[in-house]
């Protein structure tokens, strides 16, 4: 009995050396990288996973030229779109210097000769012979753009056409909706064709809906966002797993973004906007719609709009949404039902650059007010911010106005010294950093979720006179109460 077990194993395991396709079965994947045409690099593979390409799934470093390196991927990232990054030498004295290009993989383990400088040409990487994702997928653009380009000459004919009701007009009409109809046909066929390939998924992108060409720009652009998911399968969360799903949520927030003139709009617009995505991804599936849900929580938390997060919360309540941001707009719910204009500002003690305990409510500047500012030195949208307050703030008597608490939540490694730098620039604020970050206690209490956050509060009482979302609005605030 005991060697009829060992013959079995033994009998298996040299199938599975033999026989590669069924050795792939087990779940996990390969990405193996022959590097060639430069002195070194490293090399890692990101997933798109969630919102953006965050998890970074495997990385080697100090590959040489010539040489080969395997790159393991779980199974949980399976199947899915990835980022292939090689930060590479040419010469031992460079620094490296980044490539990238996106992989395709499914039930195939991939190999691939490398060239990083020339990484997206086709002459510079060559793929395993039998592989199929990324080849099924290169040869399906290369005709989808084909195709593309003669509907997008139509299109761009109809909408620069001075003579709506000319017979030409409806020729072009009539000709552009036949090759329309024959478009998404061709695109259902593919994605049948492909259909055990992961890149069949991705086909639904390039659906185009109908269009009324006889209305008018501003009732067309209305149709265009009413008949904008038409096409995509809610139902089928692989999207998820693709940069597409992100590139469709752009153009969709783009097509939005042009209705917005004045910049109070702009609140107004993009929660719309968000109602009707989440109002059709609830009709898909839970992960699906979650994950809408978690795309506007984002962009709301991001430009501080509040009447979006508003909207959110019928989603978060919804049983059939499975968002993963429900604490978190909770969180933010509660803010803005606490803390509004006309309250007392919560107060919070923290040391100082000097170890010395700096309280807020018992702060008395120069200036009748002060403005508290929860910022982060690593932060793009809030250097904006800072840069343009520090110049209004050194412009004419404007420092008489106000005082500048400024607190950062930088708390990482990274963040901390290019706080300690960014600092030295801006002199006469007040300048702290609440450990912990936006886990921070103060962080909590003004229910601090993302950078940067503003509260202009009065010195005297500390009562909360306004809670500006940009610096036009702080600006426009300060003219207000000194006209």
């Amino acid at each position: 009995m005991v060697f009829y077990v060992i013959f079995i194993i033994c009998t298996l395991s040299q199938l599975l050396i033999s026989n590669p396709t069924l050795s792939q079965e087990t779940g996990n994947r390969m990405v193996i990288v022959h590097l060639r045409g430069v002195f070194d690099a490293g090399i890692s593979l990101t997933s798109f996973t969630g919102l953006k390409a965050i998890n970074k799934v495997a990385e080697i470093s100090g590959i040489k030229n010539g040489e080969t390196t395997t790159l393991n991927i779980p199974s949980q990232y399976l199947p899915g779109e990835f980022v292939l990054r090689i930060d590479y030498r040419g010469k031992e004295a460079d620094s490296p210097y980044p490539s990238e290009r996106t992989l395709f993989i499914n039930n195939q383990n991939i190999e691939l000769y490398v060239n990083p400088p020339f990484i997206n040409k086709t002459d510079s990487i060559k793929f395993n012979t039998d592989e199929k994702e990324n080849t099924v997928y290169s040869l399906f653009m290369k005709e989808n753009n084909e195709k593309r380009t003669q509907l997008d000459l139509l299109r761009q004919l109809l909408i620069g056409y001075d003579s709506p009701k000319s017979k030409f007009y409806d020729q072009g009409m009539k000709e552009y909706e036949n090759r329309r109809k024959e478009y998404n046909t061709w695109l259902l066929k593919e994605a049948e064709t492909h259909k055990k390939l992961y890149i069949s998924h991705l086909f639904q992108f390039h659906y185009i809906p109908a269009l009324d060409w006889k209305l008018d720009e501003k009732k067309r652009m209305n149709q265009v966002t009413q008949l904008f998911f038409e096409g995509i399968d809610f139902n089928d969360t692989l999207i998820i797993r693709t940069k597409e799903i992100n590139k469709m949520m752009g153009d969709f927030m783009g097509i939005y973004g042009l209705q917005i003139t004045k910049e109070y709009m702009k609140d107004s617009v993009f929660t719309e906007a968000g109602r009707v995505a989440c109002e059709k991804a609830s009709k898909g599936h839970p992960k699906l719609y979650g994950w809408m849900v978690d795309y506007f929580y984002s962009g709301f938390e991001t430009y501080q709009i509040n009447q979006g997060m508003q909207m959110l919360q019928t989603h978060i309540n919804n049983p059939n949404c499975l968002t993963n941001k429900k604490l978190q707009i909770l969180k933010r719910l509660k803010g803005i039902e606490k803390l509004k204009p006309e309250t007392v500002s919560p107060d919070f003690i923290i040391k100082d650059s000097e170890g010395k305990d700096f309280e807020f409510h018992t702060y008395q500047g120069k200036a009748p007010n002060k403005l508290l500012l929860f910022w982060s030195a690593d932060c793009a949208h809030c250097k904006h911010i800072v840069d343009s307050l520090y110049q209004w703030f050194n412009t004419g008597d404007n420092k008489t106005k106000i005082d500048v608490i400024a607190v950062s939540l930088d708390n990482t490694e990274t963040e901390i010294p290019k706080w300690e730098q960014a600092k030295q620039t801006l002199n006469n604020w007040k300048h702290l950093r609440a450990e912990g970050g936006v886990n921070s206690t103060v962080a909590n209490d003004y229910f601090i979720l993302s950078t940067p956050v503003m509260f202009i509060v009065e010195t005297k009482n500390n009562t909360i006179l306004n809670m500006p979302e940009t610096f036009e609005q702080f600006k426009e605030s300060m003219i207000k109460q000194f006209k």
